[in-house]
């Protein structure tokens, strides 16, 4: 009963970047993005084998209420109209390949004020494992658990290079405890998401802290007690970082608890009429996009 989860942004975006800029439709549509998802899709179907599947979507790419608690969350992403940044090519894209995943009958959700990892995180708690959760994004690392057989089918290196990381994958590229990888980064910060983590503190220094404590509260604990756990120079950067201590794991954590709809992520069976199927095809040029994912879904 295996759970594939797809990170649906992270997988449209490495699809256009991934994908030559010369995929037009027959009308001269760019559809690179909608190509290089399908294509993958069906890969990591075809791979996987899942019983179960979903496409999560940003409900909000920026929740209010990690805004609130960092105003500066993501800010580096956000255009003069204080949309999302995007390549001019790629929003166009995006209606025109929901469309196709529902005329599939791909189970997609996304929830108001919350991303698409707290969807998956949830789910990845939720549902029973195994879980495999395909992105481009190592924030995901955090959902990894052995026990619940929740594993990222991380996509850095392209689909065929792709790693499973598990606990031991995350202790042997990190060398920190499997378990504690939003420690990590929560202290190291993640530039790609605007987040600073604690000033002054690396890669190097994360994993010192996170190999000696479990939660940020405990170094931060451990910094005011003068812990000889701490070199000097941690204590310091840990306390003068109090106030982001405060408020990472709030903001790092996926939340676990989102108000997912009741749905069905069975995997979709063929529907009788694939008239609208073969439009897409036809229409759009998306010959053996459209072939492989068939072919993944056993219709």
């Amino acid at each position: 009963m295996t759970l594939l989860l797809l990170d649906s942004a992270s997988l449209w975006y490495r699809a256009f970047f991934g994908m030559p800029d010369t995929l037009l439709s027959p009308s001269g549509e760019p559809v690179n993005a909608i190509k290089g998802f399908l294509d993958m899709s069906a890969r990591l179907i075809n791979q996987y084998q899942p019983s179960r599947l979903v496409a999560c979507l940003e409900g909000d790419w920026r929740p209010s209420w990690r805004v609130e608690l960092f105003p500066g969350y993501k800010a580096n992403r956000v255009d003069e109209s204080g949309e999302e940044e995007e390549p001019d090519t790629l929003g166009p894209q995006i209606p025109i390949l929901l469309d196709i995943l529902e005329a599939f009958g791909i189970p997609m959700v996304g929830v108001d004020d919350y991303e698409a990892d707290d969807i998956m995180a949830t789910f990845s708690v939720k549902e029973r494992g195994p879980t495999f959760v395909a992105t481009g994004d190592r924030d995901l690392f955090q959902l990894v658990d052995d026990k619940r057989r929740v594993k990222i089918v991380y996509l850095a290196k392209g689909i065929a290079n792709h790693d499973l990381v598990d606990r031991a994958w995350i202790k042997n590229r990190y060398e920190i405890p499997g378990d504690r990888y939003a420690l990590f980064a929560m202290l190291r910060g993640d530039a790609s998401d605007g987040l600073p983590g604690v000033r002054g503190i690396g890669e190097k220094g994360a994993a010192h802290i996170a190999n000696h404590f479990a939660t940020i509260e405990d170094a931060l604990a451990a910094a005011h007690a003068a812990d000889e756990k701490l070199t000097p120079a941690l204590r310091k950067k840990l306390i003068e970082g109090s106030d982001y201590v405060a408020i990472a794991p709030k903001l790092v954590h996926c939340a676990l608890d989102v108000p997912i709809p009741s749905m069905s992520i069975a995997m979709p069976t063929r529907p009788i009429d694939m008239a609208q199927i073969w439009q897409y095809k036809e229409r759009y040029g998306l010959g053996t996009s459209i072939d492989r994912m068939i072919a993944a879904l056993n219709w």
